[in-house]
């Protein structure tokens, strides 16, 4: 079973989503709207099956409708140590599934929000669950040791180390290989790598990396 948590920033609509990522949308799957990410729900064409919030960012009108839905909520107060987001990512654990995508993650007027929802990218790989960020600009990842990346020859494939250097990685399947090396953090080494097998793939030794895949029609 896959979880999808509905985050409240910016989301394209579930055509732009299919077309950049094919097949990143299960059949069996629960989804968890985050606050007012409940909103996205009609745009993607999916049927919420949780709502965690402290409801600050919900209109009157989709508060209606959870309420008259029936749909569990978890009310939870303004002034709290967790975002939204977190905790719908946490409600979205302990459900158990084999993956978790979450959606609106990105954009909107907060970028401590992006960075904090990036974040939780590092919570999820450290309970072992695999999980991305998806948008019609880019999927994202958070992987330790090694990863198999499934997509389309001529997509960009960036590895960004996070939280220390990423120490003897090697690559298949992208343009510019690497073979044994260390990306050095804060240095911009493994942006704009490009897919030229539809499965690439990298491991490392240690360290944790960042990898965001961009469209090949939005390569600049």
């Amino acid at each position: 079973m896959q979880a999808i948590v509905l985050a409240d920033g910016d989301v394209e609509p579930r055509s732009a989503l299919d077309a950049a990522w094919p097949g990143w949308l299960l059949d069996d799957r629960i989804v968890i709207a985050a606050d007012g990410g409940a909103r996205h729900a009609a745009t993607l064409g999916l049927t919420i099956d949780r709502w965690v919030g402290d409801g600050d960012s919900l209109d009157d009108v989709t508060r209606a409708e959870l309420v008259a839905s029936d749909i569990p909520m978890t009310v939870v107060p303004a002034a709290k140590d967790e975002s939204d987001t977190e905790l719908a990512v946490l409600s979205a654990i302990e459900a158990r599934p084999s993956s978790v995508v979450i959606v609106g993650a990105l954009g909107g007027p907060r970028v401590d929000h992006a960075l904090a929802n990036l974040g939780l990218l590092t919570l999820l790989l450290a309970v072992g669950l695999p999980s991305t960020i998806v948008t019609a600009r880019a999927r994202i990842r958070m992987v330790a040791g090694s990863a198999v990346l499934d997509g389309r020859v001529g997509d960009l494939v960036t590895l960004l180390p996070v939280g220390g250097d990423v120490v003897g990685v090697t690559t298949d399947g992208l343009a510019y290989p690497l073979a044994d090396e260390t990306l050095l953090d804060g240095r911009a080494r493994g942006l704009s790598n490009i897919r030229v097998s539809p499965e690439a793939q990298i491991r490392f030794r240690a360290g944790r990396l960042l990898v965001i895949e961009t469209p090949a029609t939005l390569a600049r």
